[in-house]
């Protein structure tokens, strides 16, 4: 059993969200480290910081038990005599440890003169530590000292919590036993101001143990099983209330948010559904496109995430979504993350639409001044119907007559705050249709995305070839060229992508420049014609080069990763990855992507060295065993983790404490259908039973920034 009777003398903290420095033994200077080193700031913070590990303190060794091989150990002795030993660099203290059955000595390098005075000799003491031997003789240096009087009435755990640390930390006095030793008086001052933040009807039917509970066993657990269950409950806790305000902000969105209404499907939906259409959708794309104008077509406003691979059709259905938005009086945007990018939309939606009487523009930092103030007029006058761009769009001068659908392309690259701006640029907002081709896994987007609705398009175009995927060593290389040419005697191109620009002394990678020399040597001209695209090129210059492998007058394509998203050369049928392995799993695919967009059979070749971290190896045989991105998105979450995909630390959604998207997919279930549960019963989280919840939620919402309503 725990004892967590107050210390008398001291006053109680009863406002957790008092700084750190309220706390006794902690100065203002000690807090001000704490709080630039861990992001501690209030005593609320440090509650909630959880050990990473704990050390098992259940055995107590005797001196003579101990041998070589013991790592950490735990003596009850006293120490009989200390010896202060001159050095070339200071001075070291010694004392000999002792207990009934043998001796040991322990030894000091920091603060010995302190250590010297403050030591009780011939007391019993608790010394815990790293086990050195040496001239056979066993020591532990700056053992964790406490006098067994003081350790029988500490907070005392089988289990004892490691916290996170750094050196600076460490160096200004706040070594793990200070830190616990914080936790610790923090336990025993508000323990019983810790207030449940769940319902007992969620407690009970999620099998929870009680907040306190949780609480004082993350820190100080009583047994294995009861850190278990804390565990548990502050995992489930942590994902419930991320989930409630995902699906509240999803109902408050389809119930208050008024959004355009698009009546009707009129003439330029149907003339180009049944005259321009380039391929009969697929049953995924018709599922979307239904799912899109059941919203559009209700009164609430439309915020989807449509994921499909590259090549599945996004485009087409994304047209097809501001073809109902013109056909009722409204405008439409696109916005994509790169030049690039911005001209292949604008090109192809051109070519789709060319016979048809809607006006297109495309707005970059590149378009001359003369175009920017067509482009401008025709947005207010409400001439123009479709505007594709980049970051230009979202300027406060581009100003629209009436904008009624925003596609964001690729919507991981751009911020909350500059996706914020399109709201601003009507009265109602306009429908918002996300678009990704980088799968995200089913977890992640129940986590980032759980307030949009989802589509996903999982089905490729009839006709369309799996691409095949191999993976070779540089020594292949030779044999690899070989199938290059053969491929270009079909009258086939090739891309041959690099991960470097210049040459990096640390790293022993093949660089563009050198690739670039060595594939001119292989395919020479006149009879191969080579482009080269990197990304110090001037814009003109890369296009350019584009344009040259887009019309088939070069048969290579030397690139970095500029081409990642951009270029749709349906005779393409090559992908060679260089130095593969310096590649993350979503860009190979991206980069895959662009073949295997005609009808014949294409090919991805991943070239790498013999070396390979395991990591490493893992990427290339996913590569190579699927083609379905949503199964290489599962593993790339697994291999990096929840934060560093797709740029998701920028969410704050998963900034988590002690919850982690991957292996907890089963607790995160649970929390997602508990919260709608909750929610469809109680929306307002008004009802007595959920009182717990409701302060809680409030006290989250405070802090969690004011941009709850954008996707």
């Amino acid at each position: 059993e725990i004892s967590l009777g107050l210390v008398g003398s001291e006053m109680c903290i009863r406002d957790r969200n008092n700084p750190v420095y309220y706390l006794k033994g902690v100065s203002n200077l000690r807090a001000s480290i704490i709080s630039a080193e861990l992001g501690l700031s209030r005593l609320n913070d440090l509650l909630h910081f959880f050990p990473y590990r704990y050390i098992d303190r259940t055995k107590f060794y005797k001196i003579n038990e101990i041998i070589n091989n013991n790592s950490e150990i735990q003596v009850v002795g006293s120490i009989s005599a200390l010896k202060t030993i001159q050095q070339k660099n200071g001075a070291r203290l010694t004392g000999k440890f002792q207990d009934e059955t043998g001796a040991m000595e322990l030894v000091w390098f920091k603060g010995y003169k302190w250590l010297k005075d403050s030591i009780k000799i011939n007391t019993p003491y608790v010394i815990y530590g790293k086990l050195n031997y040496f001239k056979g003789v066993f020591s532990i240096v700056h053992p964790e000292m406490d006098l067994l009087e003081d350790y029988n009435r500490k907070l005392q755990t089988k289990l004892q919590p490691v916290y996170s640390s750094t050196d600076k930390l460490v160096n200004s006095g706040v070594s793990n036993k200070i830190f616990r030793g914080y936790l610790q008086d923090l336990l025993q001052q508000i323990f019983e101001q810790i207030q449940e933040s769940l319902s007992a009807e969620l407690i009970v039917s999620q099998e929870l143990i009680g907040k306190k509970e949780a609480l004082l066993n993350i820190h100080f657990p009583t047994s294995p099983e009861m850190l278990e269950k804390a565990q548990y409950r502050l995992k489930f806790e942590e994902l419930f209330f991320i989930q409630l305000q995902l699906v509240r902000k999803k109902l408050i969105r389809k119930n208050k948010i008024k959004g355009y209404v698009f009546a009707k499907v009129g003439d330029s939906f149907n003339e180009f559904y049944s005259k321009y259409l380039p391929f009969n959708l697929t049953n995924a794309q018709k599922k979307v496109l239904k799912e899109i104008r059941n919203d559009v077509a209700s009164n609430a406003h439309m915020n989807r995430l449509l994921q499909g691979d590259v090549g599945s059709g996004k485009t087409i259905v994304a047209l097809l979504a501001m073809l109902l938005a013109i056909d009722n009086g409204f405008q439409a945007a696109i916005i994509a993350p790169t030049e690039i990018l911005a001209s292949q939309h604008f090109n192809a939606i051109q070519e789709l639409l060319h016979k048809m009487n809607i006006s297109v523009a495309l707005l970059t930092g590149s378009s001359k001044v003369k175009k920017r103030r067509e482009i401008h007029e025709g947005l207010e006058n409400g001439q123009l119907n479709i505007l594709i761009g980049t970051h230009a769009l979202l300027e406060d001068k581009v100003k629209f007559h009436n904008l009624g659908i925003a596609v964001i392309d690729e919507q991981h690259r751009f911020g909350v705050a500059q996706r914020s701006k399109m709201w601003q640029k009507n009265e109602l907002p306009p429908h918002i249709l996300v678009m990704t081709a980088t799968p995200i896994p089913r977890t992640l987007a129940m986590s980032v995305y759980g307030d949009l609705d989802i589509s996903v398009i999982d089905e490729l175009p009839p006709g369309r070839k799996e691409v095949k995927t191999v993976h070779r060593y540089d020594s292949n290389r030779l044999a690899v060229f070989k199938f290059m040419k053969q491929e270009i005697e079909k009258g086939r191109q090739v891309y041959v992508v690099y991960p470097l620009i210049e040459e990096s002394k640390a790293m022993d990678y093949k660089d563009l420049m050198d690739g670039h020399e060595s594939i001119s040597r292989e395919f020479p001209m006149p009879k191969y014609q080579i482009s080269i695209v990197h990304g110090k090129m001037k814009a003109a210059d890369k296009e350019y080069e584009m344009q040259r492998f887009v019309k088939g007058e070069t048969q290579i394509m030397v690139a970095t990763t500029v081409i990642e998203v951009g270029v749709n050369v349906p005779n393409a049928s090559i992908m060679v990855i260089e130095s593969a392995e310096r590649f993350g799993l979503s860009q190979l695919h991206q980069l895959r992507g662009r073949v295997g967009r005609g009808a014949d059979q294409s090919y991805c070749v991943l070239l790498s060295s013999f070396k390979l971290s395991a990591e490493a190896k893992t990427r290339l045989k996913t590569m190579v065993e699927t083609s379905d991105g949503f199964k290489i998105a599962e593993v790339d979450l697994k291999l990096r983790g929840p934060g560093n995909m797709m740029g998701t630390q920028q969410s704050g959604v998963l900034n988590l404490k002690i919850a982690d998207v991957v292996k907890d997919t089963s607790i995160l279930y649970k929390a997602r259908n508990a919260a709608i549960e909750i929610l469809q019963d109680d929306p307002n989280l008004l009802k007595p039973a959920n009182i717990f919840i409701h302060k809680t939620y409030a006290e989250i919402s405070k802090t969690t920034g004011a941009w709850s309503n954008i996707s």
